[in-house]
């Protein structure tokens, strides 16, 4: 794949770093979908640069997308460090737990990005958290994806997906789109997606 240019002109200081960084390394990030508000789902995680590219990705093209975080990771300087970068607290004191507080950020914004790392390790995750799926189908926002490829250097948005309320044959389109791409170390994929990404690498050196 020819890593063709698409950042969009810069608005502020940060994001023309962020763009002249990820062109000095080689990368680039394709468009964002033309959503209002959405769960996105990031990945394959594999290395602690994921979370860096994602970061940095997010800032080049200008997207406010947003993380929900535990809000006792909010106090001191940490909470003033971590409201900068996007992140939304959740009050755990609540009998609402994240899945409901997420569902109620949404209904109160007319727009709204949450990131969100299904396989919740860098490292050979048996299986997938489900947690964003039931806030996607309960807050009727689509699911974008969002990959890291390492081969090609590029982060791609290679589909948007309308939860169907089958979560089995959602989360296995899900795997198949994770699977398409080359994360930084594959041998530390989660469990159902590699699968996948060895077979498609089986059928390709055949």
């Amino acid at each position: 794949m020819a890593n063709n240019d698409t950042f969009p002109e810069p608005q502020r200081l940060s994001q023309r770093l962020c763009q002249q960084s990820l062109r000095a390394a080689g990368w680039n990030v394709a468009p964002f979908p033309a959503v209002d508000s959405a769960i996105i789902v990031g990945g394959p995680h594999t290395s602690n640069w994921d979370g860096v590219l994602g970061l940095i990705g997010k800032t080049a093209i200008g997207l406010d997308a947003h993380l929900m975080i535990k809000d006792n990771l909010f106090k001191g300087p940490l909470g003033w460090l971590l409201r900068r970068c996007g992140a939304i607290p959740i009050d755990r004191s609540r009998s609402a737990g994240m899945v409901e507080q997420t569902v109620e950020q949404f209904a109160k914004h007319d727009q709204l990005y949450i990131v969100v790392t299904p396989e919740g390790t860098r490292s050979r995750a048996p299986k997938w958290k489900t947690g964003f799926y039931h806030i996607a189908y309960q807050a009727g926002v689509p699911i974008v994806v969002a990959l890291a490829d390492y081969q090609n250097k590029c982060i791609v948005f290679p589909d948007v997906l309308t939860p169907s309320g089958d979560l089995e044959k959602d989360l296995q389109h899900l795997h198949r789109c994770f699977a398409s791409v080359t994360p930084k170390h594959p041998e530390k994929l989660s469990a159902p997606v590699k699968a996948l990404w060895e077979q498609r690498q089986s059928e390709r050196n055949e």
